[in-house]
């Protein structure tokens, strides 16, 4: 599903490389994990994926679903399947909760979305997730708290329905109780989306004893210098990232 080929990226306005010969394959419904020390990259490559305009690709391509989406627009690439939960989502005066699924609804799916359709879905959706159904009438994450905000980026999601699921470090700021419904929700959503792929970026592996992921990468200096399975970001909790060779 998704084919990264030997990416260098920079920040346009420091010219400062990030990444560097990255190069990453995600199957079709696979789950793969990105960790590595604080400044390797990291929330970069996720950002990069969306297309974020600071960020300018100087080397390599990014692949999905066999199209080269390297120069597509941030929509264009939500459109197409691509979804990131950020890890300190914005908060946006002004738009309401509602009123901003509904249209990014109805642009990624490019048909009339059924007001009742929608309603139930969100309804159903918020109880899953232990919000409160009045949240939908507020602005975009204003006054939420921070589990709030990483389970209102689950909840749209859900709504959104996306091939490739992005997660960067969505478990920060989560207490372990609502954690445990985040988790429950993406394992739900995975279940009902087999061919869906998901890529976690994270510090802790506590999150990965419940999304159990097919493959964990360890990133250093822009790209990746190890792979394994979940055994490897256990080893990384006991012993800390100087316990892997390749880093050092």
């Amino acid at each position: 599903m998704l084919e990264i080929k030997n990416l260098d990226v920079k920040i346009k306005e420091e010219d400062k490389e990030i990444l560097k010969d990255f190069s990453l394959t995600i199957p079709e419904g696979e789950i793969h994990v990105i960790m590595g020390p604080n400044g390797t990259g990291k929330s970069t490559l996720a950002k990069v994926l969306m297309g974020h305009y600071q960020y300018e690709i100087t080397q390599g391509k990014i692949l999905f679903n066999s199209e080269n989406i390297s120069e597509l627009s941030v929509d264009q690439r939500a459109k197409r399947g691509l979804f990131l939960a950020m890890q300190d989502p914005i908060e946006i005066e002004g738009v309401t909760n509602s009123e901003f699924l509904r249209t990014a609804l109805k642009e990624v799916s490019e048909e009339n979305v059924s007001l009742y359709t929608l309603i139930k879905e969100l309804e159903e959706g918020m109880a899953d997730l232990g919000l409160k159904e009045e949240m939908l009438h507020r602005s975009i994450n204003k006054g939420f708290s921070g589990g709030e905000k990483k389970k209102n980026e689950i909840l749209q999601l859900k709504i959104l329905k996306p091939k490739l699921i992005l997660l960067d470090e969505i478990d920060s700021g989560l207490d372990v109780d609502s954690l445990k419904i985040v988790c429950e929700n993406i394992q739900n959503y995975l279940k009902e989306n087999p061919q869906t792929s998901l890529l976690i970026i994270t510090h802790y592996p506590r999150i990965l004893e419940y999304l159990k992921p097919d493959y964990v990468h360890i990133m250093s200096d822009g790209k990746i210098v190890k792979t394994g399975d979940l055994s490897l970001a256990q080893k990384i909790e006991k012993d800390g990232y100087h316990s892997i060779n390749a880093i050092g």
